[in-house]
């Protein structure tokens, strides 16, 4: 008889289990399925191991594994018997396995819902966090197979395999019975499980961009023998930068003995290297790289920064290569910046790396960027090179990486590793796309409560090359969720140069409050209806006249920030004439010494064509290069200032807590800088209480999920009915009134009669509904005489009664009609939306909207995020709604399709809010088998 271990094909190969994943150290590995092919692999896994470990694994000297041994461990159904192994260029490094086990700890098949599971990692790569990642990926496996506990029994000296089960988070329980420790635990993920898998997936990936960006050794490989070309340059651009890790120039075609090219020592391959590489930057041609990589993985090359082109974004042949240099690289553990980048950068005094495209090392600053092209990363690395040394004085550059393709490190990863980078302040990124919408817009709300993420963001595709899932989301919804994240988003690079320097070198503003000074009325003006216009709250500008005395900005600019009722203050300054003028030395140091008294609020500075002032400013503050060389003005009147002597070292960078004064060349710039910078101090201030999702004691979630499931069971997605959908938001304490229908006259009295008058008659055909504007509803008919004749209207108009489908519905207290939707995208997660019905929310597109599930503090903001929000608070004299209520229902309809994720759409329109109560007239559920939870699941990083 043929057991169930022989029978492998009782499943077909579960491809879907195979991932890669990063690991503590930031190396990565290889998760997939042990089968019948992996015998020899596993012998020799198993040799490599410790007899100390192989004691741990059998509880007594085990030195081989029998022919049944390796037999019993690569044969698995892949239901009850299942083995998964890390791997890395093709080698085990660790395994682990599960066995179903019935009540009496037998073998066992389903319903048996528990299984035994045991580890083993080679001692080389213990500590590495293999074990955590492979307990992630079993225990999703073993639930996608019904399996819902674990037990391990693990001996008492076992401290490292038993401090994985108990670190992992899920809800377990302990016993010890001759001499061995058993654990059992639930396999159901919980919040403490999840914020464990996250804090190591942060952890992980950080490091994993730690060893691109801090490297001790690095090898350019593709330099060429003449000078010029790609590979020569970065090769100088790495030398000249100062790098001070050990630096290598390699190309196949240097002679047998190459001795060195421009001082660095030459070699013909990676292998020849006689010490360690941390990291390679690639540039030769796109058909040479794989045997780069190939090179680069046997020495222990730990990343690569492939500059090389021809990949996907030259078509679907490049869109195959690139993928293949993935899978290639992380089989060797490897991770990869690019391809087609334009490098990275890191400013460090320690480190110095400039393996970019870039001419010149950015002076060092607070100030993290990503971009994916290089050419956004050029103009970025411009602006604020421009805006850096000649117009706020010395705020630089921390790291910057251009990603390219981004087939790999992606902007999440760049993020994880700016979370806790203590020489970054500001993260500045260019997005083009948001390949994961979801894991970023978790990332961005953790990043943004520790430091300021402005954003600029691309209406692209996702990565090209990439297995994600797009987001159907509009660009705007997507906008909105970053912002409720705490995202600054911004529109262009300009805007994002000029928010992120305001914020590098400036305390938040507690408020919206705005003082005004200057030498200049009309400047002032001009300032303070910028103000207006960005929803400040602006004082009257004061003037000090164009004959102002520095001691005259001094005394203003002191005054101004000891006024409790200013937060912020924005300097409007024009060129005087005059012998008593100030110069810009010393207008410069009068504004930094008045704004040193009082640290707490920001003040930006307005200038008109100073020059001067800008770089009086940075020499205030004893941050600007001895020597400066002016290039050619260029857009907005600032000036390009490159350093006539070397970069910077650290002995020019500013003083901790120097507060260097922005100053802009046109008050929108300035103003819109400082009302981001508004907008974030208060998301800041009300993230530290985020509020709570609330109970309510009525909502039936047992009888919900049942009526799903007896729905569901009729089809894989479908539009219920109405008298279903009145049932399943019954069961969550949203009413919805009803409506009859109506085919014939007669129909629609004996409806009224049922319901009660007065009552409304509506057509609901697709193109007449909820559009009273056309005449389809016809409201307050008072008797049987006024509901025949609307109804005889109606049909006149538009056509036969089978056409409108008309219903009578009871009529509702008068109020605002509004519009709720609930959505979940599969890249971004359920999204709860809320506008005006109408033309306010289908024309103008004025809708607001927040991620599932929504706070009581979340529900209240949203209900007032839209533009037309004071149609609800009484505008003009008119009733204000209860907005309560329907922040209840808000709340409601999240909790619904948080609790049921079966639940893919809502719509409830029109949904009345009167100034007591809230009545919803229409509502729309579809129901479908729930998409696939990414951020539940183990950590894996994205398919090829």
């Amino acid at each position: 008889m043929q057991t169930s271990a022989d029978r492998q094909d009782r499943h077909l190969y579960p491809a879907h289990w195979e991932a890669d994943v990063v690991l503590r150290d930031g190396g990565t590995a290889r998760i997939r399925p042990i089968t019948i092919d992996d015998a020899d692999r596993l012998v020799s896994f198993y040799e490599q191991v410790s007899d100390e470990s192989k004691y741990y694994r059998f509880f007594a000297p085990y030195p081989r594994l029998s022919a049944k041994d390796v037999h019993r461990f690569t044969h698995h159904d892949f239901v009850d018997r299942v083995g998964l192994a890390a791997t890395i260029g093709g080698e085990f490094i660790a395994t682990v396995r599960y066995d179903r086990i019935g009540a009496d700890g037998m073998p066992a098949s389903a319903p048996a819902d528990e299984a035994e599971v045991a580890f083993l990692v080679q001692d080389a790569h213990q500590g590495r966090g293999v074990a955590s990642a492979l307990l992630e990926h079993i225990a999703a496996v073993a639930r996608e197979r019904g399996i819902r506990r674990f037990a391990a029994e693990v001996l008492p000296a076992n401290t490292k395999m038993i401090k994985v089960f108990t670190d992992a988070g899920y809800t377990q329980k302990r016993s010890f019975e001759d001499g061995v420790v058993r654990l059992e635990f639930d396999l159901e993920p919980t919040d403490r499980s999840l914020a464990v898998q996250r804090a190591r997936e942060q952890r992980a990936e950080a490091r994993s961009v730690r060893r691109l960006l801090m490297p001790g050794s690095v090898a350019v490989v593709g330099v060429g023998r003449a000078p010029g070309g790609v590979g020569r340059s970065v090769l100088g651009n790495i030398r000249d930068a100062g790098y001070g890790g050990r630096l290598h120039a390699v190309n196949k075609a240097f002679p047998e003995d190459p001795g060195e090219v421009d001082g660095v020592p030459a070699y013909r391959s990676v292998r020849d290297i006689g010490d360690h590489v941390d990291l390679a930057v690639v540039a030769v041609p796109a058909e040479h790289v794989p045997a780069v990589v190939a090179e680069c993985g046997e020495h222990g090359v730990q990343g690569l920064v492939v500059l090389s082109a021809g990949y996907a974004e030259s078509g679907p042949e490049g869109r195959e290569r690139q993928r293949a240099l993935v899978r290639q690289a992380r089989a060797y553990g490897m991770r990869i910046i690019g391809p087609n980048a334009f490098g990275v950068i890191n400013t460090a005094p320690g480190v110095r790396l400039n393996a970019s495209l870039a001419p010149e090392m950015p002076r060092p600053g607070r100030i993290g960027m990503f971009a994916q092209s290089g050419a956004i990363g050029i103009a970025l690395l411009s602006r604020l090179h421009r805006r850096g040394g000649g117009v706020t004085g010395v705020t630089g550059v921390s790291t910057f990486v251009s990603a390219g393709n981004r087939a790999d490190v992606s902007g999440n990863d760049v993020l994880q590793y700016w979370y806790d980078d203590p020489e970054t302040d500001v993260v500045l990124m260019y997005l083009e796309s948001i390949g994961n919408p979801r894991k970023f817009t978790r990332l961005a709300r953790r990043t943004a409560a520790a430091k300021p993420l402005v954003v600029v963001q691309g209406v692209g595709s996702a990565p090209q090359g990439h297995a994600v899932r797009a987001t159907r989301l509009p660009h705007a919804t997507v906008s909105a969720l970053l912002r409720q994240a705490g995202v600054l988003r911004v529109d262009t690079i300009t805007e994002l140069v000029d928010t992120g320097l305001l914020l590098a070198r400036q305390p938040l503003p507690a408020g919206p409050r705005v003082a005004i000074l200057g030498n200049s009325e009309s400047l002032g003006v001009l300032t303070y209806d910028r103000c207006l216009a960005e929803g400040l709250r602006p004082s009257l500008p004061l003037d000090l006249t164009t004959g102002a005395t520095a001691e005259d900005f001094h005394g203003a600019l002191a005054r101004a920030l000891a006024d409790d009722t200013c937060d912020s203050v924005v300097v409007a300054a024009i060129p005087a004439i005059g012998e008593a003028s100030p110069g810009d030395a010393e207008l410069a140091e009068a504004l930094r010494s008045a704004a040193a008294a009082v640290p707490g609020k920001p003040v930006l500075v307005v200038h008109v064509e100073l020059g001067g002032l800008a770089e009086a400013l940075s020499a205030a503050a004893s941050t600007a290069p001895a020597a400066v060389e002016k290039a050619p003005a260029t857009e907005g009147g600032a000036h390009l200032v490159r350093p006539a002597e070397p970069p910077p070292t650290a002995l020019t960078t500013p003083p901790e807590g120097t507060r260097l004064i922005p100053a802009y060349p046109a008050a929108e710039r300035a103003v819109r800088a400082l009302a981001e910078a508004v907008k974030y101090g208060q998301w800041r201030r009300e993230a530290t209480d985020p509020g709570k999702v609330p109970e309510y004691d009525d909502i039936d979630e047992k009888g919900a999920a049942r009526l799903i499931g007896e729905l569901l069971a009729r089809g894989e997605g479908l539009t219920i009915s109405d008298a279903e959908t009145c049932e399943l938001l019954g069961r969550y304490g949203i009413p919805v009134r009803r409506a009859l229908p109506a085919p014939s006259p007669d129909a629609a009295a004996e409806a009224a009669r049922a319901l009660g008058y007065p009552v409304a008659l509506k057509a609901t055909a697709p193109h007449l509904r909820h559009r009273a504007d056309l005449g389809g509803v016809r409201l307050d008919l008072a008797d049987e005489e006024q509901l025949r004749r609307a109804y005889a209207e109606l049909t006149d108009l538009f056509g036969k009664p089978e056409e409108l489908r008309p219903v009578v519905q009871g009529m509702a207290p008068r109020g605002v009609d509004t519009v709720v939707r609930a959505v979940i995208d599969p890249a971004a997660g359920a999204v709860l939306s809320f506008g005006l019905a109408g033309a306010a929310s289908q024309l103008l597109g004025d809708m607001a909207h927040r991620l599932v599930p929504v706070t009581d503090r979340e529900a209240t903001s949203l209900v007032r995020s839209i533009r037309t929000a004071p149609l609800l608070f009484g505008w003009r004299g008119s009733t204000p709604v209860d907005t309560p209520a329907l922040e209840e229902l808000l709340l409601r309809v999240s909790r619904l399709v948080d609790d049921h994720p079966e639940v893919v759409a809502v719509t409830l329109e029109p949904v009345v809010v009167a100034p007591h109560g809230v009545s919803v007239l229409g509502a729309t559920v579809r129901l479908a088998p729930p998409p696939a939870r990414d951020d539940l699941g183990p950590r894996t990083m994205p398919a090829y």
